[in-house]
């Protein structure tokens, strides 16, 4: 299954393999550089069936750090569409980019909070809860400043589109803005978006629906979640069901399930696979398509899951760093056609 195609609206991945979002921190003023154009075109070269662009962030304060990628401008988009250009001309490879915001997670460097006078700024959240006790209080955004983010991300998709991409994820998990909203611990509003399910997952909602206005039936939506925080009371595997369910009914196409980095201090079992049961209760729960990531390594251990039905894609992040050529080592032990360089087929076996 993994060098089976798969739909998603027109768009058909040639295999199932993804190079997961993975930020590089190697930015200046979120423009993207000969470090990006390599990196990313190393993995489509190595017949990665999507090319997922690490969280770039949709203003200038929805950066994690002053490193990240961004895409709030026409410049940043345009330094992108190079990359995706040379993507499709070079490559069978899909390309996809994930949309951001950190919220009270921004202002960062190397898991510190940035001092004012340091190079930092104020952050936003759903309410005025610092992710850890010793930083700065976010501000608690007012309804007319959320209605300007998910505005934000509309203009970020349609400059996606502009410069080539096929898909458009959005970051909905790891503790940044929308997760801040999904969890009834990060917040406490008593307006339509706090409360309920329902009211904390409005702002994904809106976002959602404002992206799909800028798309087409050859241009997926995605979303990546946290489907659990690993904490009492806080945002969990029922929950991510209930919300994918929603998300299927705006014509989200498939949601990557990772978990966690919402709660300070959470402590998370790690072991190979450690999410592919989360992918799998929401496929099964909510029967939309679901993207597996976490620890996945190897061939047959990604081949599994899809033939088990846990997840119809498999995201791909660390191993893939040390080895951009995974997919095309793993159709050859698979015995299944994959893209290959035709100026390196004296290679091939």
């Amino acid at each position: 299954m993994l060098y089976t195609p798969i739909k998603f609206r027109n768009l058909e991945l040639p295999n199932r393999w993804v190079m997961s979002p993975m930020c590089m921190y190697s930015c200046e003023n979120g423009l993207a550089n000969d470090f990006h154009y390599v990196h990313y075109g190393s993995r489509a070269q190595g017949g990665t069936g999507l090319i997922m662009i690490e969280a770039s962030a949709v203003s200038p304060e929805g950066r994690i750090s002053p490193k990240d990628m961004g895409i709030w401008n026409d410049e940043q988009a345009e330094k992108l569409g190079e990359i995706v250009k040379f993507i499709k001309n070079n490559s069978e490879s899909k390309t996809a980019i994930q949309l951001a915001h950190a919220g009270r997670k921004a202002s960062n460097w190397e898991g510190k909070q940035l001092a004012l006078d340091k190079g930092g700024w104020e952050t936003v959240s759903a309410s005025d809860i610092p992710y850890e006790e010793s930083e700065r209080k976010p501000h608690s955004l007012t309804i007319e400043e959320i209605k300007e983010i998910v505005n934000l991300f509309k203009k970020a998709a349609q400059r996606s589109i502009d410069a080539g991409f096929d898909i458009i994820e959005i970051h909905a998990a790891h503790g940044y803005l929308i997760h801040q909203f999904l969890s009834p611990l990060s917040n406490i509003r008593t307006d339509e978006y706090g409360g309920s399910l329902e009211n904390r997952s409005r702002i994904l909602v809106e976002i959602a629906d404002a992206i799909n206005e800028v798309l087409d039936e050859n241009h997926p939506l995605f979303v990546r979640i946290s489907a659990t925080e690993y904490t009492v009371n806080g945002w969990d595997i029922p929950e991510s069901i209930e919300l994918s369910k929603i998300l299927k009914q705006k014509n989200v196409d498939l949601i990557d399930v990772s978990s966690g980095a919402n709660i300070h201090g959470a402590k998370i079992p790690v072991f190979p696979g450690y999410q592919v049961p989360m992918s799998e209760a929401i496929r099964t729960g909510a029967k939309i398509k679901t993207g597996a990531v976490g620890l996945i390594t190897t061939v047959e251990q990604a081949e599994g899951i899809l033939l088990q039905g846990k997840a119809d894609l498999i995201f791909v992040a660390r191993e893939i760093l040390r080895n951009p050529y995974l997919a095309i080592q793993g159709s050859f032990i698979e015995e299944k056609n994959c893209f290959f360089p035709h100026q390196y087929s004296r290679a091939k076996p």
